[in-house]
């Protein structure tokens, strides 16, 4: 494995996620790319403006998309600055690491870009989403695993708790 694929986005899970992508590409002397997929569904994404377009509108509609727009690159910059920060953590730990963002449906856009570089793992963290859960909200964790064109692993939730363990500071006694 030599091209190592992290799917992030800012939940606790997701650097866990990365946690363990960084020890695999250390370990493998191999490639690692944090990719973040900008999708509408994630929080804080700015709402698309709903107002009818009425011809005596057109001002105020054209503001109202150009704010819109404004704030969704706003939002983008915020991830590309985040990712740039996990890169350079990436690098200091000996890891030879890349990022990239682009707009779309997660689960989709993952083996997409998977394929296109030619991953040969794909990290991803897991909500273990199931039921109307699964349905509602879906589960970008069980479209990849079922649709990547290399292999996938699993970061479940229980890592996380063992990951927070171990990154707390140990205590001094005197």
């Amino acid at each position: 494995m030599k091209r190592i694929l992290v799917a992030l986005d800012k939940s606790d899970l997701s650097q866990v996620a990365l946690q363990e992508a960084i020890a695999l590409a250390k370990a493998l002397e191999a490639k690692l790319l944090l990719l973040h997929v900008l999708s509408g569904n994630e929080p804080g994404y700015p709402e698309t403006p709903a107002l009818p377009s009425l011809p005596y509108y057109s001002e105020f509609d054209e503001s109202l998309w150009r704010n819109y727009r404004q704030t969704c690159q706003e939002f983008s910059n915020r991830y590309r600055e985040w990712l740039s920060w996990e890169t350079e953590a990436a690098r200091s730990a000996g890891v030879t690491a890349d990022y990239d963002q682009i707009s779309g449906q997660p689960g989709r856009t993952i083996c997409d870009f998977a394929k296109n570089w030619q991953a040969d793992l794909i990290v991803i963290g897991s909500r273990q989403r199931a039921g109307l859960s699964e349905l509602l909200l879906g589960s970008v964790s069980n479209y990849v695993m079922h649709h990547a064109p290399c292999s996938v692993l699993i970061v479940h939730p229980s890592r996380q708790s063992e990951f927070i363990q171990t990154a707390e500071p140990a205590s001094t006694a005197a």
